[in-house]
């Protein structure tokens, strides 16, 4: 039977937990009545993937995804002031879905859209980052430009672009080559001294001390690791474990913006 995928909270972020629908996908689309497990999983991630990867998911033809979203978000237009909850929702799915998804989501007019996106982008404020803050700015990272960000977590761009710069993230190929076309930039080729270090410093070291030393993203250290096979040693694993619990459980500030 299929078991349908969760939206979980953790680290402070909302993380998308892939569901188990069996080994082998069939060969057609399923077609005929949704089942509850199914509508679910739409609920969760229409608006956070686009409706191709969504059909894929769930192995339903394209069509029926639109239609089914168009019964579960129906264009209902609130309207008047913003409650703090949709403010949230909002923040949510900018800049991981067009503005007309976002419309039906929920449930405001386009141009109530950008008058609330406009008057969001406006918004700055400084001080230090909070953990619950960093751990979502990494998830969303790779998958939202600066701009989107700022207005997500309303900071100055100059302060998204610092924060990334320190924990050596960098976005995802796919976005890129989405936002920017086939001329986006490429990380230069791993030359071999930089791979006899990270063959030294990967089993004992954390991921974004060897990023800082290689000058390297996190994600490139982690994905040129595992495609060399290399491993954590015990010991930097049980240390990993420690400091992920104390991440959890500390909370206020973390780093200056």
């Amino acid at each position: 039977m299929a078991r349908a995928g969760k939206l979980t909270a953790g680290g402070g972020g909302w993380k998308l937990r892939r569901a188990r629908w069996g080994r082998e996908r069939p060969a057609t689309p399923r077609r005929g009545r949704w089942s509850q497990a199914e509508i679910a999983r739409l609920k969760e991630f229409y608006g956070l993937k686009d409706e191709r990867a969504i059909a894929r998911e769930l192995n339903r033809p394209i069509e029926s995804v639109r239609r089914m979203a168009e019964s579960l978000f129906p264009q209902a237009v609130r309207a008047g002031p913003w409650a703090a909850r949709e403010v949230s929702e909002l923040k949510k799915y900018v800049g991981g879905t067009t503005i007309e998804v976002l419309s039906r989501i929920l449930s405001r007019s386009i141009e109530d859209l950008e008058r609330k996106v406009e008057e969001l982008r406006s918004r700055t404020s400084g001080g230090r980052w909070t953990q619950e803050e960093i751990a979502e700015f990494k998830r969303l990272y790779g998958t939202r430009t600066d701009q989107d960000l700022a207005l997500i977590f309303e900071r100055s761009v100059d302060a998204v672009k610092r924060l990334a710069a320190r924990l050596c993230l960098a976005k995802d190929k796919a976005f890129l080559k989405k936002i920017v076309g086939p001329s986006a930039s490429k990380m230069p080729r791993w030359d071999p001294g930089e791979v006899e270090k990270l063959v030294v410093l990967y089993p004992v070291a954390p991921n974004l001390e060897i990023a800082q030393r290689l000058n390297r993203s996190v994600k490139s250290v982690v994905s040129k690791a595992h495609n060399l096979g290399l491993k954590k040693e015990p010991d930097r694993l049980r240390q990993m474990g420690r400091e992920n619990v104390s991440l959890r459980y500390r909370r206020g500030p973390a780093l200056e913006s």
